[in-house]
């Protein structure tokens, strides 16, 4: 299976858009987003794609958010999911405070951890769990990027948009 994987979006529509259709191409079962949408019309650009997606520092609104992810038929799951697919236990956090993201890459009990927040991709080996940041979706000083992490090779792809 291909699990989209996208972070810090910041508002920024049109790249938005440019995954969703990457993602819509590669065909991904669905967008996991590492929080940090900021306004409901980033979440709302996800219409049409099967969107999972936990809370950033920068979404403050969540009220909002939790409406439009709700409008749209996809799944907020507050500031931390963990799931299983394809026989991978995921953590998804968005990385807010290292000392807790750390944690999670170091207690072993997942396979992949996901973060988001430092705007830089990540795609390395820490003891026997992947660890992945997609970087920024929306760019800022640096090349605006998403993932696609494939759960059959274990292998994750960083898209440049």
């Amino acid at each position: 299976m291909k699990i989209g994987i996208i972070s810090d979006s910041h508002d920024h529509i049109e790249n938005i858009r440019k995954c969703v259709l990457i993602f819509r191409e590669k065909k991904v079962e669905f967008v996991l987003h590492l929080g940090d949408y900021v306004n409901p019309a980033s979440v709302k650009a996800f219409q049409g794609i099967k969107l999972v997606g936990i809370f950033g520092n920068n979404d403050g609104d969540k009220f909002r958010l939790i409406n439009m992810f709700n409008e749209i038929n996809g799944e907020i799951k507050g500031d931390f999911h963990e799931f299983e697919t394809d026989g991978l236990r995921f953590a998804c956090y968005h990385g807010t405070e290292p000392q807790l993201r750390n944690s999670l890459i170091e207690c072993g009990k997942y396979d992949v951890i996901a973060y988001g927040h430092t705007h830089e991709c990540v795609n390395k080996k820490s003891r026997n769990t992947l660890v992945l940041n997609p970087g920024t979706s929306h760019g800022f000083w640096n090349q605006a990027t998403a993932m696609i992490f494939d759960t059959k090779t274990k292998m994750a792809e960083i898209v440049n948009l």
